[in-house]
């Protein structure tokens, strides 16, 4: 049996194979997922809100027949806990990939318990291949000659693409 409705936010600035994982297992334990990009006013981006979902968008249509509904909304600057209350989810997803995560998600968790109740912040784990990547990591190799050979094995192929003619 499937859970009903979730919200997996992030950044996504790129949206990496980590976060395609996430997005592989959430579409399998609820019935719509919404995947919620996070726009700050006060922080720079490598790429742009319709960038940034244009990849997500990309790597969902690649998915083999989803038995979800999937949907990619820029969310600017909100609790999360609050959007996912306004849109009838009952969870967050969100991924932890090391004892650092976890400090960090636990105190988070705390803080939307008191914002919204009734949402439960669900975690998942990737498999080790994918514990150490991260948008961070990603955007701190481009640059210097043979970065491609680097990135093409932490992000989805839509958005390697995309990258390179970025780039």
């Amino acid at each position: 049996m499937k859970l009903r409705k979730a919200v997996y936010a992030g950044s996504f600035d790129p949206l990496t194979n980590g976060h395609r994982w996430v997005i592989e297992r959430a579409v399998k334990l609820f019935d719509e997922v919404i995947i919620a990009i996070g726009v700050n006013p006060d922080k720079n981006y490598f790429l742009s809100a319709e960038e940034r979902q244009s990849h997500i968008q990309s790597v969902i249509e690649s998915m083999e027949k989803l038995d979800c509904k999937v949907t990619v909304e820029v969310i600017g600057n909100q609790y999360l806990a609050k959007f996912a209350h306004n849109e009838g989810a009952s969870c967050l997803i969100r991924g932890i990939r090391s004892e650092g995560d976890f400090s960090y998600e636990y105190a988070m968790a705390q803080a939307n318990r008191s914002l919204a109740p009734d949402i439960e912040s669900i975690y998942l784990m990737p498999p080790p291949a994918l514990a150490q990547v991260s948008s961070s990591l990603v955007k701190s190799l481009i640059g210097p000659e043979g970065w491609q050979d680097l990135v093409k094995q932490y992000v989805p192929d839509e958005v390697f693409q995309s990258l390179i003619s970025k780039n």
